[in-house]
C-alpha cells in the first residue's frame, strides 16, 4: 500500500492542496474553528505587503488603509470559499486587494525601477520606495514616472506586479482575471514601450 509523503501531509494527516502554504493554512482553518486570535495572526502576516500594494497602485494612503481593511474584511467573510488546489493564499489576498483598487477609481502609479532594468531583459525590482520616500526620487526616476504615467492602465497595472511584487505570470494571470499568456503579452508591451520612451536615458545611463 503506498503513503503519502511527509512533505505532502498537513499537519492534520491530509494531503496537502498544491498551493497550500503550511502556516498560512494552519491560521485558516483555526480560523474557520472560530478562533480571533488567528485572523489577528493571518492579518499581520499579510498585511504590510498588501497594504504596500495598494499604496503602489493608488498612491494616497488613506485610500490604501480604506482598501486594505476592505480586502480583509471580504477576505475574511469568505474565507471558507478560499481553495488551496487553485491559488496560493496570497495570490488570492492580491487578487481581492487589486479589484478594491479598481473601484476607487482613483489609480496613481509611482513605479520607480531603474533605468538599467530597461537596457536589458525584464527584471523584478521589490525595492520599491515609500511614499516618503518618493519625494527624493533622482531626476532619472522622475523620467521614468512620466513614462510610466502615459502607459495604459492595463499595462501600469501589470509592471506594477511584475517588477515590483515579484509575481509569476501565472499569478498576475490569476490576480488580474486575463490568461497567463495575455499577461506576459501586457508586460511585453510596456515594457517596450518604456524603453522606447526612455531610449536617450537609457543610452546615457
Amino acid at each position: 500500500m503506498s503513503s503519502i509523503s511527509d512533505s505532502s501531509v498537513t499537519p492534520w494527516g491530509i494531503e496537502a492542496p498544491t498551493y497550500a502554504d503550511e502556516q498560512s493554512q494552519s491560521l485558516i482553518q483555526r480560523c474557520l474553528a472560530g478562533e480571533e486570535t488567528a485572523y489577528v495572526a493571518l492579518y499581520n502576516q499579510y498585511a504590510g505587503m498588501i497594504y504596500r500594494l495598494c499604496v503602489s497602485l493608488l498612491q494616497n494612503r488613506e485610500d490604501a488603509e480604506e482598501v486594505l481593511q476592505d480586502s480583509f474584511e471580504y477576505a475574511f467573510r469568505r474565507l471558507a470559499q478560499y481553495d488551496a488546489n487553485k491559488s496560493a493564499f496570497k495570490t488570492w489576498l492580491y487578487q481581492i486587494a487589486v479589484s478594491r483598487c479598481h473601484n476607487k477609481r482613483r489609480r496613481k502609479w509611482l513605479p520607480t525601477f531603474s533605468l538599467g532594468q530597461l537596457a536589458g531583459p525584464e527584471l523584478t525590482d521589490t525595492d520599491s520606495p515609500t511614499p516618503a520616500e518618493s519625494l527624493r526620487l533622482t531626476e532619472q526616476q522622475q523620467a521614468v514616472w512620466a513614462a510610466i504615467q502615459n502607459l495604459s492602465d492595463k499595462l501600469r497595472e501589470t509592471a506594477v506586479l511584475r517588477y515590483y511584487e515579484g509575481f509569476s505570470y501565472v499569478e498576475i494571470g490569476q490576480i488580474v482575471g486575463i490568461p497567463t499568456k495575455t499577461a506576459e503579452s501586457r508586460m511585453r508591451l510596456a515594457h517596450n514601450a518604456l524603453r522606447e520612451a526612455l531610449a536617450e536615458q537609457i543610452e546615457n545611463d
